[in-house]
């Protein structure tokens, strides 16, 4: 999110993409792949497997049927969900409200996604994340998508249709979810484009579905820690956002499961751009959307 905070990050905040797999097993952590050729060379299709054995692995810990009775959040965004700003994306606030919820989550984030930006690595934009999340087979009880700085570009007329098509997305493949939009974070400088974007995201949330929880920390005015950069938060920012969130969720009656359920949580977190985020976000050739451009790691920690 937020790709003109997020380019002044240094390289060694950014250098990675991160596969963590957090559940009650003992803690591992395989070396990281070396950086692959491009695609269509050779050694290239081994590196997607590998990401997609992994994503498989960690949806199964998810399935309802692994931890009868522990509900199921299912959380995509942009770079606040990916970590950006804290220390790992271990840190972030998604990661941190799963743990306050005692539910199963799965968590993706793809920094300068929107809901029409794509971001990093052509990731998103969120309904891509929303597709690889699978929730048909996770069944969550709860969906929430952060997004929206991104999108400051994009008329409001198009943002508003593409929240509505996401909305719709995750009632057709989980009818049974609450879901619940975080709109846009926005740092000291705010243009009137990022009110009107900000707009356009509720209305077509609320079109979508009436009973959505809206968080809007623009029109809300949510004041946290931030990182150097004036716009991410901070570790302690990112504990406000997940204690911020929780109290929301329970206002529209989500409660936290009983400690000791041992739920099983699996954050994606998309680090390292290639270019900056602007350049991403612009038209022209780019990579291909499933190009294994970056290392990766996987750990489990207990």
């Amino acid at each position: 999110m937020a790709w003109r905070g997020f380019r002044r990050l240094s390289a060694a905040a950014v250098g990675f993409l991160v596969l963590l797999l957090v559940s009650s097993a003992p803690a591992t952590v395989d070396p990281p792949l070396s950086r692959p050729s491009p695609a269509g060379a050779s050694g290239a299709v081994p590196g997607i497997a590998r990401q997609a054995a992994a994503l498989t692995g960690c949806e199964q810990r998810l399935q309802p049927g692994r931890r009868p009775g522990v509900p199921t959040v299912a959380i995509v965004g942009a770079s606040f969900t990916a970590g950006v700003g804290a220390e790992d994306p271990a840190g972030s606030w998604a990661v941190l409200l799963a743990r306050q919820l005692h539910w199963n989550a799965f968590v993706y984030g793809v920094p300068g996604a929107g809901y029409v930006h794509p971001g990093l690595g052509r990731k998103g934009p969120v309904a891509a994340e929303i597709s690889r999340a699978h929730l048909g087979a996770l069944q969550p009880s709860l969906v929430i998508v952060q997004a929206g700085h991104d999108d400051m570009s994009v008329p409001p007329d198009l943002e508003r249709l593409r929240v509505q098509q996401t909305v719709a997305m995750i009632q057709a493949q989980a009818p049974r979810a609450r879901i619940a939009l975080i709109t846009v974070f926005a740092g000291r400088k705010r243009p009137p484009a990022i009110y009107r974007t900000d707009a356009a995201i509720v209305a077509g949330a609320e079109a979508a579905d009436p009973d959505v929880i809206i968080m809007d920390p623009l029109a809300s005015g949510w004041r946290f820690p931030r990182s150097r950069d004036d716009l991410h938060p901070s570790p302690e920012g990112d504990a406000w956002i997940a204690g911020k969130v929780a109290g929301v969720l329970r206002q529209n009656g989500v409660r936290p499961a009983p400690a000791g359920q041992d739920p099983a949580l699996c954050t994606i977190a998309i680090r390292a751009p290639a270019e900056p985020i602007a350049a991403q976000n612009r038209p022209g050739p780019r990579p291909a959307p499933d190009s294994p451009w970056v290392p990766y790691q996987v750990a489990r920690i207990g």
